[in-house]
């Protein structure tokens, strides 16, 4: 008899994940507290562009259940599932606001032989720190009446080659039994799974599958500025470079860390760190390099501006806001502290985005809200004093661009071979 579960945090981990089981046959509660996206998963409407209407509607045909809070009905359940937002806080500490919360209510409903499991990202110790002691305000005795495990999300939304069900999916847990019964649930829907010893060990891998990658952009970005400065072209080197079959990775600069977790996950160590009284400075000085690259983007731009257009208002286009190519994902996105720097400079700044029409509500920028992309034509080209290329969606038509455009600014090597009005930063 297939297991019940609920998953809390219908994201970009919680869908996907959410989806996999409806098409298993597994009895689903999804639980979120955005109304509008309660109402298009009731429909069976996406609203992730890159996942498409038809893997939403396996919800709705399921009878999956759905639920705008947490409420009596999740003990009905086997599992519960946590895949909630842990953003930082504007002091770059970590902000577990939506674990805590999440946990307090589900302690008020949990019932004998549950099994919690958190896919947040976020520090070793969490699980056993937060979790678990909120859970235990429940009277249950943990890992006598319940259970806990860690199953790092590992999305890489847009991605076509590796799907969540491709991807190995980590599993930790203290207890080893629970450990395989988890492992098993997840064998219904992945590919492949890896256990390790305990939940501690599952945080951590999260964490150095991302930190790596930051550490190697800051060093790439750090390249760049320096390989600027002795007249050698980065993206030259770079390609030369990815030739040796062993010992290299290739890495490539840009404007600046987008999406949830390579920008936010290094301080979530660094955090954890420095409460051991260990001073992690190379995670913590590549965190902060990469924080301040689209302070150093946004400084080229105005440099290049004042010096080609001799105009006091200039007027420029930003093309991409999303932070990696071919997704809607604008968490993050290193486009929208650009455009805010440039607006500070009295630069007139518009954009065009087909994957975000309009840009949403947003804490950090609130005079975005509303903003709409302006259409790619050639009348528009032409009315702007410059393009910048901080996206490099795939609908772009690079010929019809570069035709119509007075002056290209690119920040992603999007032209890869330098033309007359062409400026790579």
């Amino acid at each position: 008899m297939l297991k019940k579960i609920a998953i809390i945090g219908m994201g970009y981990v919680g869908v996907p994940l959410s989806i996999l089981f409806a098409k298993k046959k597994f009895q689903l509660q999804c639980y979120e507290i955005d109304k509008q996206k309660l109402k298009n998963l009731k429909i069976g409407k996406s609203y992730i562009n890159h996942i498409k209407d038809k893997d939403f509607s396996y919800l709705r045909k399921s009878k999956t259940e759905f639920y705008n809070k947490i409420n009596k009905n999740i003990s009905r359940n086997d599992f519960i599932i946590i895949c909630v937002p842990t953003p930082v806080k504007s002091n770059l500490k970590p902000d577990l606001g939506y674990i805590k919360t999440t946990s307090e209510l589900i302690a008020k409903y949990l019932v004998k032989n549950q099994i919690v499991i958190l896919e947040s990202s976020t520090y070793p110790g969490t699980t056993d720190e937060v979790l678990v002691k909120i859970l235990n305000k429940s009277g249950l005795i943990y890992n006598k009446d319940y259970f806990v495990a860690y199953s790092p999300e590992r999305e890489d939304p847009g991605n076509k080659k590796f799907t969540t069900s491709k991807i190995t999916k980590i599993v930790g847990c203290d207890n080893n039994k629970i450990s395989n019964i988890v492992q098993s649930l997840y064998k219904n829907i992945v590919k492949n799974t890896f256990k390790v010893s305990n939940n501690r060990t599952a945080e951590a891998v999260k964490l150095t599958e991302n930190i790596f990658r930051s550490t190697n952009i800051a060093l790439i970005n750090e390249l760049k500025i320096i390989f600027k400065k002795l007249d050698i072209n980065i993206w030259e080197v770079i390609e030369a470079a990815a030739t040796k079959p062993f010992g290299y990775m290739k890495f490539e600069p840009g404007p600046g860390l987008g999406g949830h977790c390579i920008p936010i996950d290094p301080f979530y160590l660094i955090h954890k760190a420095k409460e051991t009284g260990i001073n992690p400075n190379i995670i913590e000085l590549c965190s902060k390099f990469n924080n301040w690259i689209p302070d150093y983007t946004s400084k080229e731009i105005i440099k290049i501006l004042n010096r080609n257009i001799k105009k006091n208002t200039k007027k420029i286009l930003i093309l991409g806001i999303a932070y990696k190519k071919n997704i809607d994902d604008i968490r993050e996105a290193p486009a929208l502290k650009i455009m805010n720097n440039l607006i500070k400079k009295n630069v007139i700044v518009d954009y065009n985005d087909e994957y975000v029409k309009i840009i949403p509500n947003l804490r950090k920028y609130p005079n975005f809200k509303s903003r709409k992309s302006v259409p790619l034509t050639k009348k528009n080209l032409i009315r702007y004093d410059a393009v910048i290329c901080i996206t490099d969606h795939s609908y772009y038509d690079k010929n019809k661009i570069f035709k119509f455009s007075k002056l290209i600014i690119d920040a992603k090597n999007f032209f890869k071979n330098k033309k007359e009005k062409i400026i790579k930063i």
